[in-house]
């Protein structure tokens, strides 16, 4: 019997986890990841599966965002957005309550076709390989943070510290790995590129 939201997991005896645990893509509603890893956190709990789904993580790497004033906040990126990550020994109750959970559309993996009919057939979850997972956790684990910046060429800016403060002019280059940008200054007359930090500027309009 397998669980749903309507079974009590105290109604059926506990069966015993079989297999070694392996890591599976569960793909979820756009924006509802963080969501979604609380839900199943909780009903692994509900349904005493603590023995089953061991781990749930939502792939982020490391950034610095830059605000308009110039200052600085640190926050995460979402290296896949959509999926969650599930490692789990996978039996049938395992796969059912992470199926049902709110804002999970399906598991990763090889559509089974139905024997008759045309309708579509379920899809069989497939575990990431140890390749993919080394891959992913460590694209996690050593990215750089990346600096996201709320401007690019075309903008129109005004020099907020530095030689040129006051100074208005339209960005020609952005550099995130530098965090520098170079923008065109009207000086003397003329325009002139010049090279400037992130928080030397103000985007305006």
């Amino acid at each position: 019997m397998s669980f749903t939201p309507e079974n009590e997991p105290e109604s059926t005896p506990k069966k015993v986890a079989v297999g070694k645990p392996r890591w599976y893509v569960v793909q979820v509603a756009a924006g509802c990841e963080k969501k979604v890893k609380t839900d199943i956190e909780q009903r692994v709990n509900s349904f005493n599966l603590g023995d089953r789904v061991l781990d749930i993580r939502i792939p982020q790497s490391p950034t610095v965002k830059v605000r308009k004033d110039g200052s600085r906040y640190h926050g995460e990126e979402k290296v896949l957005p959509g999926y969650v990550l599930v490692q789990m020994i996978l039996d049938d109750d395992a796969w059912q309550m992470v199926k049902n959970t709110s804002n999970v559309i399906n598991f990763v993996g090889a559509e089974q076709r139905r024997a008759v009919g045309r309708g579509r057939g379920h899809v069989k979850p497939m575990p990431l390989s140890h390749s993919e997972v080394d891959r992913i956790f460590k694209q996690m684990d050593d990215a750089e943070p990346v600096v996201k910046i709320d401007m690019q060429v075309g903008d129109k800016i005004v020099v907020l510290s530095g030689p040129f403060k006051d100074f208005a002019g339209e960005v020609i280059e952005v550099s995130t790995e530098r965090s520098k940008l170079k923008a065109l200054l009207s000086i003397f007359g003329r325009d002139t590129p010049v090279e400037l930090e992130f928080n030397q500027v103000e985007k305006q309009g």
